[in-house]
């Protein structure tokens, strides 16, 4: 057992050394060698040892090499993990010990994207909460902004979030916070905000201060709340059908579950990007099984988007009406990528049936270029996508893509 004589000890100042009274001794800088190749010396002791490494050359060549051997010990690694890791790692778990109450496969790419957010979150200073943040969406014909902080997108997706969290009986963030925050003044009523855009806006307006880093306890504890309530009601009924099923108002429309959840891993992964492109760090798509669940998503409900552009005059008439079930003029979107695939979307009602005997134009695209589009960050015309055939088909399908996006 060591003494305390024998514990490591700050190395003490010469009097009759190499430089000035109260420089560091040759031997002394020598034996700082392994601390500095290590990142591990005081400021101080750095910029003497560096000082001291100009004029000798031994040092500067044993510097060297212990700076190499400690690249090859620690060899750099990205700071990013495979964003198909968690999934590979519950893969394995769940493998060897199958879960009483599994995650319905609707819910697990929240799950999953809710939990990257989350680990990119966990070691953001103040600074990088309060870093600029520039949101971006499609609406009517042209694309939109608003600025906030990467504090204020989490509370936009806490508030949004709550919109699930209300339909499956849990508290509402929205509701909450205005309670919590009239004074004994009656709190607006939450039935009157209705929608991602009003909700967030209602949030933001109530807050005394700029959100800071205290809204990702309550975002994570939400997440982690749906996934489990979504789980636990999925678990009493056949295969989640109808629990999958429970309706989800959005204001001007409903979801049912399904869908509501895939929607919020969309918008967690898009605003996860927003933020790790505001503090310039690197952010991988979901992992593939998760990204093919969210574009198949953004292209089941295509035909609506279209069909709601021409009922606001955005869109031209349909060329030729047909019956409901029956095939009619298509375009083949083809999707590129670990998590695309092949489909005809119905031009002219959303009740036909997209077929290729009637496919009238052809639009290739990246699974992850599609998403971008379907978050409004590209604009139609500008997305990098083959195009051949009917260009005016091309150009309204590509709109009511970006059309799916909001705040």
């Amino acid at each position: 057992m060591s003494t305390p004589q024998d514990r490591w000890q700050p190395p003490e100042r010469a009097d009759d050394g190499d430089g000035d009274d109260g420089s560091l001794t040759h031997e002394v800088l020598k034996s700082l060698l392994g601390a500095w190749a290590l990142n591990a010396c005081s400021a101080t002791e750095t910029t003497a040892v560096e000082h001291h490494l100009g004029a000798c050359g031994p040092c500067a060549v044993e510097a060297l090499r212990l700076r190499d051997a400690v690249v090859l010990l620690h060899p750099a690694e990205p700071l990013d993990l495979d964003p198909a890791l968690r999934t590979q790692v519950l893969a394995s778990c769940l493998g060897r010990r199958p879960p009483r109450i599994p995650v319905p496969e609707w819910a697990a790419p929240y799950d999953a994207e809710t939990a990257r957010l989350d680990a990119l979150l966990q070691d953001f200073g103040e600074a990088e909460w309060h870093t600029p943040v520039h949101l971006r969406w499609y609406q009517d014909d042209g694309q939109r902004t608003r600025t906030t902080t990467v504090a204020g997108v989490i509370a936009h997706l806490l508030t949004v979030d709550g919109l699930v969290a209300a339909a499956l009986g849990m508290d509402d963030p929205l509701r909450t916070y205005l309670r919590d925050t009239a004074d004994g003044a009656p709190a607006a009523s939450v039935s009157e905000v209705v929608g991602p855009a009003a909700r967030t806006e209602a949030y933001w307006n109530a807050l005394r201060s700029p959100p800071g880093p205290e809204v990702r306890t309550p975002w994570r504890q939400q997440a982690h709340g749906l996934v489990r309530t979504a789980a636990f009601a999925a678990g009493g009924a056949t295969r989640g059908g109808r629990t999958g099923g429970l309706p989800v108002p959005y204001g001007d429309f409903t979801l049912p579950l399904r869908e509501a959840m895939l929607d919020r891993a969309f918008e967690c992964w898009v605003h996860a990007t927003d933020i790790a492109d505001a503090v310039t760090y690197p952010y991988a798509p979901p992992a593939p099984r998760h990204l093919r669940q969210l574009v198949a998503q953004g292209v089941r409900v295509l035909p609506g988007a279209l069909a709601e552009r021409r009922r606001s005059g955005l869109a031209s008439p349909p060329e030729r009406l047909g019956t409901v079930g029956a095939p009619g003029r298509s375009l083949r979107l083809e999707i590129e990528g670990s998590g695309g695939g092949d489909w005809h979307i119905p031009l002219d009602s959303p009740g036909s049936v997209g077929s290729a005997e009637h496919e009238v134009a052809h639009v290739a695209l990246d699974a992850t270029e599609f998403c971008r589009l379907v978050a409004g960050h590209v604009l139609p015309d500008e997305a990098a996508a083959g195009r051949e055939g009917d260009t005016r088909a091309i150009h309204e399908v590509l709109a009511a893509t970006a059309s799916l996006s909001r705040l």
